[in-house]
């Protein structure tokens, strides 16, 4: 591969992203909500086991991110319990997630990770596919400083605001 090619395929690659959010933002439509899949990285989740303010935690912000986009007119639905026993991760689930939510009728599977790497670090994402295709439609992740209410409303608003709907505005 000559420099110029070398140049011009890593141009592509960087732009890639912003090709993606230079589309517009998803339009409202019925949607299959997976809710949040947690994983601890942690030392302290490793010896201590699941703490119970995270655990309400995780079910706060589920709720939150559910009313922000029933707010932009989307219709949210929660899977079967049985359709999705065996799923461990939606967000990595090799398609099972689109197939449900097209097998439910929707035109959506919305889900998210948050990842605790530490008290102060987490890693929050959100990935919003397009249940006909399976293709990833918007998708965005944030570090967030803190394991509190607060860091985590101020990390998935701020995915949703600025990645998930996010227009680039023309003037």
């Amino acid at each position: 591969m000559s420099k110029n090619s070398l140049i011009a395929a890593l141009g592509l690659a960087l732009a890639a992203p912003a090709a993606a959010l230079a589309q517009a933002a998803p339009e409202p439509g019925p949607a299959t909500w997976f809710g949040i899949h947690y994983i601890d990285t942690s030392t302290e989740g490793a010896i201590n086991g699941v703490r119970e303010d995270e655990t309400v935690r995780l079910a706060m912000i589920e709720d939150f991110i559910a009313a922000d986009l029933t707010a932009r007119g989307f219709t949210m639905s929660s899977p079967p319990e049985e359709a999705v026993e065996g799923i461990l991760n939606p967000v990595h689930s090799n398609g099972a997630d689109t197939r449900i939510a097209r097998e439910m009728g929707s035109d959506y599977a919305i889900a998210g990770e948050a990842q605790k790497v530490s008290n102060l670090i987490q890693s929050v994402n959100l990935h919003l596919r397009d249940a006909e295709t399976g293709r990833t439609i918007r998708a965005g992740s944030v570090e967030i400083r803190g394991n509190t209410d607060d860091a985590y409303r101020r990390g998935y608003s701020y995915l949703l605001r600025n990645i998930i709907f996010r227009e680039d505005k023309k003037e």
